[in-house]
């Protein structure tokens, strides 16, 4: 078993290693460097005047989509500075990858994270103090180690990147706690320039990165947020009818090749397997074996696949240039997801679509998860009462409090996150501070509204490539609309259907246009009230007529917002265009109107998420236990395991997996890596941080059985 660096003391400072110097010294100007160094004939879109203000000793704020460069725009500076380039990220496969990267160019390049053993990660605080290394890799948890930010401090770095910045946002789309020791560490470490980089940042994050870091006068570079080759297509279809339009999609081999999303890893094998027999197609998610993921990986890579079906956690890294179509068959958790997840199509320039399918429903279903993910506030409450400032196990805690497991893991877990609760690694509780309900709250109502954020752009009535450029706050963007995607170019649509106005949407609509002449303008909630009073006629059915009369160019939306009760209140309001107010009562009947079939079973499917859920669950072994009350010896083996591995990162057990998945864990009993990734709850990462050991611990209590 290796042990984890994080427990190392720094190694004795050496008084000469202040007079060394990284191997070489670089110089020339930005393109000779470029091309000498890195090997590149150009600069990138944008590059050049990143690495000069870098170079120049600026803090920066970089916000550039996946695929667009940023790793160049720290190491060509931490090059020029000449010294070490300290790069905190908090993946160890990236860091891995970045790190041999880096030496395969001829870069002196190391890192420190819990998969290295003390001994080498000892070996690296020398190199590094000796002034060996020119790019110096840690985890964001390395910075709470007792004694190892004076060591770097000892010799300064000449530049500090920050990887996957949004992290250390309590607003951003993967917030981490060990990301937040960044803004009370960075000062000894200064006065080293900072660039924080991310992919995927709203302006509100970007705030919230620059003010964490304490980056004061920082350059923000936000901007190649367009994609002018990828038409966005949004269109409202229920369930049922998903899987055959995306069979309807696929069938043109224009339209490959193509990767589709689904929510569940058992609609990905569904949807696969409908598919398979048109086209070469296979589905790819977490529960697979970890040879039949690389067989599926390498042959859609390699083009004997036409087709990956795939939960998201299939697509990061995959640099597959050709892929001409993505579709999402359900409604992304948030638009920094769906933006990250459509930008692996036209990688190689060329037209490429994005469609998304949705409708009202899967808005519910998100609801429901984030009931799972954020309990209630009285939960948190009822445990925060419950904690003293003398230490209890967190089992005698669940017990008096005579809650479910699952949701008393998940309630502490958050009450740790926001500071109401101290979890030590040996799974004792004491009270922590009193204010943890509102970054709780907060922290809760962003993700809400992220739901609703995504919501609003699957039924927005603008340019969808522009909504998202003006979502992630691009600065270079000429706020133009795209011209190819489904509102600027309806006729060019693969996966709506348009026909004319039945007799009663034409009452609708005569009566939305005259009143619009009347009053000039007026918000769609209440234009909807007074052209359909009584709610005879759906609020989505005028929602999808608005949008039908927007194409044709007859009427104008805007979004307006106003603050209520701390609240953001969005709406839009409509108004004629003159087309529209020239628009006869004749014409009604010749409009085209995206078609939105209903499907019957779609009700009940939509009302009972909780089912949605469950069907994409790995169906356990029969006779299996879920508590460890079958094999009690695997069960404390995992549990004081899991402790000391934890103690060792110096953070709660739950942190390193729950106690569900312990229960799984002992319930399947894995004697292999394939039959490991079949365990709920288990993931890529997880098994390549602790496979070998679960593995190893298995087999171990199984033998004595």
């Amino acid at each position: 078993m290796t042990e984890n660096p994080a427990s190392a003391t720094p190694v004795p400072h050496d008084s000469a290693v202040d007079e060394k110097k990284t191997r070489r010294h670089i110089s020339g100007d930005l393109d000779t460097v470029l091309a000498e160094v890195f090997r590149f004939s150009s600069f990138r879109p944008y590059q050049r005047k990143v690495c000069e203000s870098v170079i120049q000793g600026r803090d920066l704020l970089l916000v550039m989509p996946t695929g667009s460069g940023k790793s160049l725009c720290y190491q060509l500076p931490g090059i020029v500075r000449n010294g070490t380039t300290l790069v905190v990220s908090p993946l160890i496969a990236l860091m891995e990858d970045q790190t041999a990267g880096l030496k395969q160019k001829g870069f002196a390049a190391d890192r420190i994270h819990s998969g290295r053993t003390r001994s080498d990660s000892r070996q690296v605080c020398r190199d590094y103090l000796n002034g060996e290394l020119e790019f110096l890799f840690i985890a964001p948890e390395r910075l709470a180690v007792p004694g190892f930010p004076e060591m770097l401090a000892r010799r300064k770095p000449v530049l500090i990147a920050i990887d996957e910045a949004h992290c250390i946002s309590q607003w951003g789309h993967d917030f981490r706690p060990d990301y937040r020791l960044l803004g009370e560490r960075l000062p000894i470490l200064r006065p080293a320039p900072v660039i924080a980089m991310t992919a995927t940042a709203t302006p509100r994050v970007q705030k919230d990165i620059v003010q964490q870091l304490g980056m004061v006068e920082t350059e923000m570079r936000i901007h190649g947020f367009r994609r002018i080759n990828i038409a966005i297509e949004l269109a409202e279809l229920m369930p049922s009818d998903r899987s055959s339009k995306v069979i309807d999609i696929l069938q043109n081999s224009e339209a490959r090749p193509a990767i589709v999303y689904a929510p569940t890893r058992q609609k990905t094998e569904d949807l696969a397997g409908e598919l398979e027999r048109f086209i070469p197609a296979a589905p790819y998610h977490a529960g697979l074996s970890a040879e039949t993921r690389d067989s599926v990986q390498t042959s859609f890579l390699s083009g004997r696949l036409d087709v990956i079906v795939a939960t998201i956690a299939f697509g990061m890294g995959i640099d597959k240039s050709n892929v001409r179509t993505v579709i999402h068959t359900a409604l992304p958790g948030s638009l920094e997801g769906y933006y990250q997840e459509i930008g692996r199509a036209g990688r190689d320039g060329k037209p490429s679509r994005a469609i998304l399918l949705h409708s009202y429903g899967d808005r519910r279903v998100h609801h429901f998860f984030h009931e799972k993910s954020y309990p209630h506030e009285d939960i948190l409450k009822t445990i925060h009462a419950r904690l003293t400032d003398k230490k209890q196990t967190s089992e005698t805690l669940r017990r008096d409090l005579a809650m479910e497991p699952e949701e008393f893991e998940s309630a502490l877990e958050k009450l740790w996150i926001h500071g109401g609760a101290m979890v030590d690694p040996d799974e004792t509780v004491r009270k922590g501070h009193n204010r943890w309900h509102i970054p709780y709250r907060n922290q809760s109502a962003h993700r809400l509204a992220q739901i609703d954020e995504i919501s609003r752009f699957a039924g927005s009535f603008s340019c969808r490539m522009l909504y998202l450029v003006q979502h992630f706050g691009d600065r270079a963007d000429d706020g133009r609309p795209c011209g190819i995607c489904d509102f600027c170019a309806p006729q060019k649509v693969s996966a709506s259907v348009v026909r004319k106005p039945d007799g009663k949407e034409q009452e609708i609509i005569s009566e939305l246009i005259s009143t619009l002449r009347q009053t000039g303008g007026m918000s769609t909630g209440k234009l909807y009230t007074d052209v359909s009073p009584g709610s005879a006629f759906k609020r989505s059915d005028f929602e999808n007529l608005l949008r039908s009369l927007t194409a044709a160019g007859l009427i104008a939306l805007t979004e307006h917002s106003f603050e209520k009760d701390g609240r953001i209140i969005h709406y839009r309001k409509a108004e004629l265009t003159g087309k529209g107010r020239g628009f006869g009562p004749k014409e009604i009947s010749t409009l085209a109107i995206t078609a939105v079939p209903a499907s019957k079973n779609d009700k009940k499917k939509a009302s009972s998420p909780a089912k949605r859920v469950e069907s994409g669950k790995v169906i356990r072994r029969p006779g299996a236990a879920g508590d460890g009350e079958r094999n009690p010896a695997l069960y404390e083996a995992l549990r004081l395991w899991r402790m000391e591995a934890a103690r060792r990162r110096g953070v709660p057990a739950f942190r390193i997996f729950t106690n569900k998945v312990l229960d799984n864990l002992v319930a399947d009993r894995p004697t292999s890596y394939d039959e490991l990734y079949m365990v709920q709850g288990v993931g890529p990462y997880f098994v390549k941080q602790y496979g070998k050991e679960i593995l190893r611990i298995v087999k171990e209590c199984s033998s004595r059985l």
